[in-house]
């Protein structure tokens, strides 16, 4: 099964009351490992997460910690980029050069690299000095 034919399974299965707006996101692992989430809505909107978070947890609790690809599914009019959270959540897992792909159920795409999508992202190498030198 192809990343796309895995979002867009698992994006039929987000929990979305609210919005009725169904995202899917697969990732493949460096491994080779296929790891899917849906976004999961609640009554407390900041409560739910995100499709891509959802994947994310799924890659981390089947033993992977590295993003090969991921590629996002919405029934949307353009390709729906990852929210804020999520980009940051990608770049801890994946490379500055690991490919993106944004995807309508109409068939449009968009790829983009895990740069593109977060320009100046935070990493641990920021941290690199903390706390040396406080007394």
């Amino acid at each position: 099964m192809s990343l796309l034919e895995a979002a867009t399974a698992v994006r039929l299965r987000a929990y979305v009351p609210y919005s009725h707006f169904h995202v899917g996101a697969a990732i493949r692992a460096v491994s080779g490992a296929v790891h899917v989430g849906c976004n999961v809505e609640n009554v407390a909107y900041p409560e739910g997460t995100c499709a891509e978070a959802g994947a994310i947890a799924a890659m981390v609790a089947g033993g992977d910690t590295q993003i090969a690809e991921i590629w996002v599914i919405a029934d949307s009019p353009e390709p729906v980029p990852p929210c804020g959270g999520c980009r940051q959540k990608i770049a801890e897992f994946a490379a500055p050069e690991v490919v993106v792909t944004l995807c309508t159920t109409a068939g449009a795409q968009r790829k983009m690299t895990v740069a593109e999508l977060l320009p100046g992202m935070f990493t641990a190498a920021h941290m690199a000095d903390a706390g040396k030198g406080q007394g």
